[in-house]
C-alpha cells in the first residue's frame, strides 16, 4: 500500500496545542508529520498517512483544526489540474484557503471556469467535493481538494450546559479530545483518570473507541460522570469512588496505554486531607507503575514543578488558556527507559 501524503489546516486557536494534536492523532494512525513539502501557508501542516480512509478519520479525531486535504497537480499548475478534476463530472466548490468566504478572487474564478471546461459543475451551497487554493511563497499557488472537514460543531454538542451533571469550570471538549491526542490514544486502549471530574477527559476517550477507567473521591462526581458518559452514547470498563492514592479496582490489576487527567488544583482537593500538588504527585506515583511500556501520561498543570519523576521525562509542555481566569499547562510525559 503506497503511503498518501496529506495537509491539515489548523483552526488558529492555540496554535502549539493545535500542533501537538495532530501530532499525537497522526501518531495514533501510526503515520507521521512533515512528510512532505507543504505550500507555504501559515497553520498548513503536511502528514503522510496510509491511504485516504486514514485521512478522513484523522479529520474525525482532531478537535482543534478546520479540515484534512490533499494536493492536486503541482504548483503553479491550478487551472490545469482543475480541469483534469472536472473530468470526473462532480459538482465542486473553490475557495481560497484563509479567506473561505471570499469570491472575488481571480485565481478562484479561473479554477473555477477550468474546472467546469473539463466537465463539471460548480456549486457554492452544497458541492459534492470542495477544492482550497493555497499561495505560495515563489508567489505561485497550489489546488488542494478537501478530503474531511473537521466538524466542530460536534464538540460543541458536549459543552458543559448541554450534559445532564454540570459543574462551573469543566474542560471544554475540544481542548480535552486535544489532550486525548497527546498521547496517541487508539481504539481498544486502557485509559485511566484517577481524577474523574464531570467525565470530559473519558468522554473523549472512549468516543475514540478506548476502553475507559475512572477514579474520584467525591461520589456526587462519579455519580455526574456515568450520567454525562450514558448521555454521550459511551460507558466507562470501571468507575470506582475513593482516593486515588489507596484505592484500586476490583479483580486484577490492569496496565494502562496511558493515564490522562486534570487534576482538582485548588478545587475539591482538599477533601482527602492533602494539598493539591502533592496530592498529583502521589496519585501519579501510585498509578504510574500500571502503564505499559511506551505508554504516555497526560497532565493538566497550573505550572510548577514535575509532576512524575525519572524514568518519566517531560516531553512536552503547552501552556493555554482554558477559561477566562484559568490557564493551564499541557504536559505529557513517557518513560525514558
Amino acid at each position: 500500500m503506497t503511503p498518501i501524503d496529506g495537509f491539515v489546516e489548523l483552526s488558529g486557536e492555540a496554535p502549539a496545542l493545535a500542533l501537538a494534536e495532530v501530532s499525537g492523532a497522526v501518531e495514533a494512525l501510526s503515520g507521521w508529520v512533515g512528510a512532505s513539502g507543504p505550500p507555504n501557508v501559515a497553520g498548513l501542516v503536511p502528514v503522510r498517512l496510509a491511504d485516504a480512509p486514514s485521512l478522513a478519520e484523522l479529520a474525525r479525531r482532531l478537535a482543534l483544526a478546520r479540515r484534512v486535504l490533499v494536493r492536486v497537480g503541482s504548483e503553479g499548475a491550478v487551472e490545469g489540474a482543475a480541469r483534469v478534476e472536472g473530468g470526473a463530472g462532480r459538482s465542486a466548490a473553490f475557495r481560497r484557503l484563509g479567506q473561505p468566504g471570499a469570491t472575488a478572487d481571480s485565481d478562484v474564478r479561473a479554477a473555477g471556469a477550468a474546472y467546469v471546461s473539463g466537465g463539471g459543475s460548480i456549486d457554492l451551497e452544497t458541492p459534492t467535493v470542495r477544492y482550497w487554493i493555497a499561495g505560495m511563497a515563489s508567489g505561485g499557488a497550489v489546488l488542494l481538494r478537501e478530503v474531511a472537514e473537521v466538524d466542530r460543531s460536534d464538540a460543541a454538542s458536549r459543552a458543559m450546559p448541554r450534559l445532564p451533571f454540570r459543574r462551573p469550570v469543566s474542560l471544554p471538549p475540544r481542548f480535552a479530545r486535544a489532550a486525548v491526542n497527546l498521547a496517541a490514544v487508539r481504539a481498544g486502549d486502557r485509559v485511566l483518570d484517577p481524577f474523574l471530574g464531570t467525565g470530559a477527559l473519558l468522554a473523549e476517550a472512549a468516543l475514540l473507541g478506548a476502553r475507559v477507567y475512572g477514579l474520584d473521591a467525591d461520589a456526587a462526581m462519579v455519580r455526574g460522570a456515568l450520567r454525562n458518559l450514558s448521555h454521550l452514547g459511551v460507558e466507562a470498563v470501571a468507575v470506582t469512588e475513593g482516593d486515588a492514592r489507596t484505592v484500586a479496582f476490583a479483580g486484577a490489576p490492569v496496565l494502562f496505554d496511558a493515564i490522562i487527567t486534570d487534576p482538582p488544583y485548588g478545587r475539591a482537593s482538599a477533601s482527602v486531607g492533602a494539598e493539591p500538588s502533592r496530592l498529583v504527585r502521589e496519585v501519579l506515583a501510585r498509578w504510574q507503575g500500571f502503564v505499559r511500556p511506551g505508554g504516555k501520561v497526560v497532565v493538566l498543570s497550573p505550572g510548577g514543578p514535575e509532576v512524575l519523576p525519572r524514568p518519566w521525562v517531560e516531553d512536552l509542555r503547552v501552556p493555554v488558556r482554558v477559561h477566562r481566569s484559568l490557564t493551564r499547562e499541557f504536559r505529557r510525559y513517557r518513560r525514558a527507559d
